[in-house]
C-alpha cells in the first residue's frame, strides 16, 4: 500500500523508551510529524533528532507533534534520548510492521551488499488523520526548516 497525499495515514501503536504503548489516534486534532529513520546513535539520524528537538517549540506553537520511529529497542530509544538530550517522542517498531505499512522498510544496498532497511522518509499529518505532505530519501541537512515551511504553508493555504 503506498502512502500518498490526500489519504488516511495507516493507524499504528508502538512503543516508547519507557514501553508505553503510543497510537496515532491519540493525536488526532494535532498535525503530527511522523519521521521514520534508519538507527538511533548514528551520524545523519543524530543530527535529524536533535535538528527536531531544537526546534519542537515551533512546531508545538503550530499545534504539531513530532514523533520518531525506528527498528530500535525502546531500551535504545531510552540511551539515545539520554545521550543526545532529545526531547521528542521516539518509537519502537522492531518487528517492521509501521514500517512497512508506510513502505519506509526496503531494500537497500551498501558496498554491493543488498539488506532490508528504513529509508529515512517524512510524513505530515493533519488534524483529521490524512497526508498532507510526504517527504521521502530524505537527506537531513535543511529537512527540518524544509518541514517547518511546509507545515506553516498547508496551515496559511
Amino acid at each position: 500500500m503506498e502512502v500518498e497525499v490526500g489519504k488516511k495515514a495507516p493507524a499504528f501503536c508502538l512503543k516508547d523508551k519507557d514501553e508505553k504503548k503510543h497510537c496515532l489516534k491519540d493525536f488526532a486534532g494535532k498535525w503530527v510529524v511522523l519521521y521514520f529513520y534508519p538507527k538511533d546513535n548514528t551520524s545523519g539520524c543524530t543530527k535529524e533528532a536533535i535538528g527536531f528537538t531544537e526546534k519542537k517549540a515551533e512546531f508545538e506553537k503550530l499545534g504539531a507533534v513530532i514523533i520518531g520511529v525506528s527498528p530500535d529497542s525502546p531500551a535504545s530509544h531510552a540511551r539515545f534520548i539520554e545521550k543526545k538530550d532529545l526531547e521528542i517522542l521516539l518509537l519502537s517498531d522492531p518487528e517492521h510492521k509501521v514500517l512497512t505499512k508506510y513502505g519506509v522498510w526496503q531494500k537497500k544496498k551498501l558496498y554491493g551488499r543488498e539488506y532490508m532497511g528504513v529509508v529515512r522518509s517524512t510524513f505530515l499529518v493533519d488534524p483529521r488523520g490524512k497526508v498532507a505532505a510526504v517527504w521521502r530519501k530524505v537527506r537531513v541537512k535543511g529537512h527540518v526548516d524544509a518541514v517547518l515551511e511546509k507545515l506553516k504553508e498547508l496551515q496559511n493555504a
